[in-house]
C-alpha cells in the first residue's frame, strides 16, 4: 500500500522572503561609493566611502556658511547612496531646521528621505543604530553635538552588521573646538568649509567651492582639496584652475548660504 508523505511546508515563508529581499538590497548597494573625482578617490584607501562603515563630518568653523556646506556635503553623499529606485534614507536630528529645497538642489528629494526627531543626542544615536541594524535603508544620516568613542564604536558595528553606510554630522557652535579632535571609531572623518568661488566674466555668483579636508582615514593618509560644491546629483568636481592643488584659505557666502535655513 503506498504511503502518502506529508506535504512540504510552503516555501513562501514571509520571514525568509524578507531576508532574501534585504540580502538583495545589500548586494545591490555595493561595497564602496566613489566620488567620481580621481584626485579624491585616488587618495582614499577604499577608493571611495565604505558602504558598511561610519563616516564623520564636521564644519570647518562655527559659521552658518560652513554649517550649510557640511550639511550639503553629507546630503550629496546620501543622494548618491540612494540613487537607485526604491531606496530611501533616514535623517535623524534633535531639531528640525533643514531646508528641503537646499537638499533637493544636491539630488536629495523629499520622496527619498525619512525624518526622525529625537529629544537629545542619545535618542538620535539610538535611532540611528536601530536603523543601521535593520539593513533596509540606503544610508543613515544623524546630527549630534557630541558622540564619545563608545557611541561611535556602536555605530560602526551596527553599520557593519546591517551593511549600511552611516554619516554622522557632528555639529558644533564653539569657535575654539573642533568635534573631530576626540577619539572615534569612524572609517573616515571629514571637515568641510567654504572657500572663494571662481570669478565669472559677467555679474553673478559662480558655483560654490568647498575646502574638503579628510582629517583621518583607516589605512590611509589625511589630505585636503579645494572642490566645487555638489551639483544636482550630489557630485563634487575638481575646479579646472585648481587641478593638483591643495585647498587655500578663503571665505565666500556663495550658494550654500542661500540653500539652508539654519539659525545660529
Amino acid at each position: 500500500m503506498p504511503v502518502t508523505l506529508p506535504s512540504a511546508r510552503p516555501s513562501a515563508d514571509p520571514i525568509a522572503a524578507l531576508r532574501a529581499e534585504l540580502a538583495s538590497v545589500r548586494a545591490d548597494r555595493g561595497p564602496a561609493l566613489s566620488f567620481g573625482v580621481a584626485d579624491l578617490d585616488d587618495r582614499l584607501a577604499d577608493r571611495g566611502l565604505d558602504g558598511a562603515g561610519l563616516h564623520e563630518i564636521a564644519a570647518s568653523s562655527a559659521t552658518l556658511n560652513d554649517d550649510a556646506a557640511a550639511t550639503l556635503f553629507a546630503a550629496g553623499i546620501a543622494a548618491r547612496f540612494v540613487s537607485r529606485p526604491g531606496f530611501s534614507i533616514l535623517w535623524a536630528i534633535t531639531r528640525f531646521d533643514l531646508y528641503a529645497p537646499g537638499l533637493e538642489q544636491v539630488g536629495l528629494g523629499p520622496d527619498r528621505i525619512l525624518f526622525a526627531e529625537g529629544s537629545k543626542d542619545s535618542v538620535v544615536l539610538a535611532l540611528a543604530e536601530d536603523a543601521l541594524r535593520d539593513g533596509s535603508l540606503a544610508c543613515v544620516v544623524a546630527e549630534v553635538k557630541a558622540a564619545d568613542q563608545t557611541a561611535t564604536r556602536r555605530l560602526q558595528l551596527a553599520a557593519s552588521d546591517g551593511k549600511t553606510p552611516m554619516l554622522l554630522y557632528r555639529r558644533h557652535r564653539s569657535r575654539d573646538h573642533c568635534p573631530l579632535n576626540g577619539l572615534s571609531s569612524a572609517m573616515t572623518r571629514w571637515r568641510i568649509g567654504c572657500v572663494a568661488s571662481e570669478r565669472l566674466p559677467h555679474p553673478g555668483v559662480g558655483r560654490a567651492r568647498w575646502s574638503v579636508e579628510l582629517v583621518r582615514q583607516r589605512n590611509g593618509n589625511p589630505f585636503s582639496l579645494e572642490l566645487e560644491a555638489c551639483d544636482g546629483t550630489g557630485r563634487l568636481a575638481l575646479p579646472a584652475a585648481s587641478r593638483n592643488r591643495t585647498a587655500t584659505p578663503g571665505r565666500a557666502d556663495a550658494r550654500v548660504g542661500a540653500t539652508h535655513s539654519r539659525a545660529a
